[in-house]
């Protein structure tokens, strides 16, 4: 073992943070937490973790769950492609793999939602095979130890970091290096103010020597953000029911329901609203009044940025069910048993 492994070592088992799925590093714990911890941090993830692992204590279950219970539990947690990914993969485990993750990095990289990192994390931590992880944290770590500058979103990046890792990598403990890496950029390499005075890799840091470590990782600028408006339709009947509309695939929270929606590039005004042709199909030619008219909730995901404004309809009389495979006819009260976007979640949850 070389001095910084050593060194890496010494600080996790002093300081790593007691995690539910260290305890019992199966790999149905590991691939669950390490799917629920992609985009999101560990306090808000853990809470998930657990009420998956008490609703689906085992591969098997999560299995013969069905999509719309599993996007149900997922939802708050957002990039609900996980949620799909992982059910799909769940059955690809059962159907392929007799029920077992393979103990093989190869076969793992197979499965539907496993990467490149999240094989690597099943392998090493479950089965100590010799395979090096690189997430966000593992990039800001070897980026300031070998003072980096080529940008870590770039394929150039990528393949270089991932070289690193692995001559980095303790081979006779690779699931305790890796977790020591990631855990040492979670919580003493951060991004910002890192305890560098206190840092037990110090001696070897480049970047620390260089004075650049505020300026490492390199990233290059993320493209352009588009910006999109969604008028709600919130159409409520006299005997309390409502549409719910399914969203379907090529655009994001596919699957999950939120209600008839009107998209436009830029915001439109209340008399344009009621004469839109989606409003009046909806609305069957009854007679309709427009009650009261949410904030304008604004949504933020990585590429786009949602503008959302919610416009309670009251219908003189009752809806009627719309024979299509997106629309459906719900009472009001219904809504708990729906899996539902985060923006969706916000504005029901403010009723």
């Amino acid at each position: 073992m070389n001095e910084i492994q050593d060194q890496l070592a010494r600080w996790f088992e002093a300081h790593k943070r007691v995690l539910p799925w260290r305890s019992e590093p199966s790999p149905y714990h590991v691939w669950l937490s390490e799917i629920i911890l992609q985009q999101t941090r560990v306090n808000q993830g853990l809470d998930y973790y657990l009420r998956f692992i008490a609703r689906w204590p085992e591969l098997p279950d999560l299995a013969r769950a069905t999509e719309e219970e599993v996007l149900k539990m997922w939802q708050g947690l957002g990039y609900y492609s996980r949620a799909r990914n992982l059910h799909t993969c769940a059955r690809e485990v059962m159907e392929r793999h007799g029920g077992a993750f393979p103990a093989d990095y190869a076969q793992l990289r197979q499965l539907k939602g496993i990467g490149d990192y999240t094989a690597a994390a099943i392998a090493s931590i479950a089965f100590d095979l010799p395979h090096a992880v690189v997430d966000g944290n593992v990039y800001r770590v070897l980026s300031r130890l070998y003072d980096i500058d080529t940008p870590i979103n770039k394929q150039e990046g990528v393949k270089l970091f991932a070289t690193l890792a692995d001559e980095l990598l303790d081979r006779k403990h690779p699931g305790r290096h890796n977790q020591a890496l990631m855990e040492f950029g979670a919580l003493h390499c951060l991004p910002s103010n890192p305890d560098c005075p206190q840092c037990p890799i110090q001696a070897h840091c480049l970047a620390l020597a260089h004075h650049t470590v505020a300026q490492r990782p390199v990233k290059e600028k993320r493209l352009q953000v588009k910006t999109r408006h969604f008028h709600y339709l919130v159409l409520r009947s006299s005997d309390h029911h409502v549409y719910l509309h399914k969203r379907g695939p090529n655009d994001i929270w596919q699957n999950l329901y939120d209600f008839p929606c009107i998209e436009t590039d830029q915001p439109i005004e209340i008399e344009d609203l009621l004469s839109h042709p989606t409003l009046l199909a909806l609305t069957s030619e009854k007679k309709f009044s427009i009650g009261q008219i949410s904030h304008k909730y604004t949504h933020k995901l990585t590429h786009q940025t949602i503008i959302a404004q919610f416009f309670e309809i009251k219908i003189d009389g009752f809806l009627s069910p719309i024979q299509t495979k997106d629309i459906l006819l719900a009472p009001e009260n219904d809504f708990g048993g729906f899996p539902v976007p985060k923006l969706i979640e916000n504005y029901l949850n403010q009723q």
